[in-house]
């Protein structure tokens, strides 16, 4: 769909309905992890399971990593019109994000189970990772990285613009407290579940592996500005060992 003068509606449509798959897709996730990954497998096969899960996963990840190209990201653009490739992008990844979770196969066994006081610390952790991702993706622009606000900067100032590098508050604790939250999120559970567990080690391994490749991309963006915060900002997700 291109987005032209005669298309602003239908664009704007596309847009907003993007923003909402995007947010559908996090809290199909969330119930997803918190509900459905914590019930016991019904099964013993333990390989299969994993190597289809890792299959899902690579697949999402393939589909994050080739998007962030930036000559992929051109392409996209000259098609599409710029302001609407954030877009396609999130509409691409909200509907691969819930096919990840609903496909996923349950891998049997238990870890461990936490029960009294050190349950309540895990659920305390998991709220503190939820309020870590809200005020991150406060910090950073909520409609930019659901693909609308650029679409909306560019029928006002007629180019979609980038936002500005965020350096503070927690982006002064480490680069990317999103990942960090995440990482927060998926392993404080108090009944670590092997589904639950293999989900965990596949995303953080692909977002450790990931953050390289995307401040390459910034440092494009923002040139001296992003290396003089990686200077400052010593670590990327976890702070003392990455």
């Amino acid at each position: 769909m291109k987005a032209t003068p005669r298309t602003p509606a239908v664009a704007l449509v596309f847009a907003w309905c993007g923003a909402a798959a995007f947010a559908g897709s996090l809290l199909f996730f969330l119930y997803s992890y918190l509900v459905t990954f914590g019930r016991p497998a019904e099964h013993t096969a333990i390989v299969e399971p994993i190597a289809i899960d890792a299959v899902l996963f690579t697949g999402f990840a393939l589909h994050h990593s080739a998007f962030a190209r930036p000559a992929l990201k051109h392409r996209l653009a000259a098609l599409l019109s710029a302001p609407l490739e954030r877009s396609v992008y999130t509409w691409i990844a909200s509907l691969l994000f819930i096919v990840v979770c609903a496909a996923w196969r349950d891998v049997p066994g238990r870890l461990y189970e936490l029960s009294g006081p050190a349950a309540i610390a895990g659920y305390a952790v998991q709220l503190v990772a939820i309020l870590l991702t809200a005020r991150s993706s406060a910090r950073l622009d909520v409609l930019d990285l659901a693909g609308v606000r650029p679409f909306l900067t560019s029928r006002a100032s007629g180019a979609a613009e980038h936002v500005p590098l965020v350096t503070t508050g927690l982006y002064g604790f480490v680069r990317h407290p999103l990942y960090f939250a995440w990482m927060l999120l998926v392993f404080a559970t108090p009944q670590m579940t092997m589904t639950r567990l293999t989900f965990a080690l596949l995303s953080t391994a692909y977002l450790a592996i990931a953050i390289p490749f995307e401040e390459r991309a910034l440092v494009r963006v923002f040139g001296a500005e992003y290396r003089e915060y990686q200077r400052r900002v010593r670590w990327r997700m976890i702070p003392g060992a990455y």
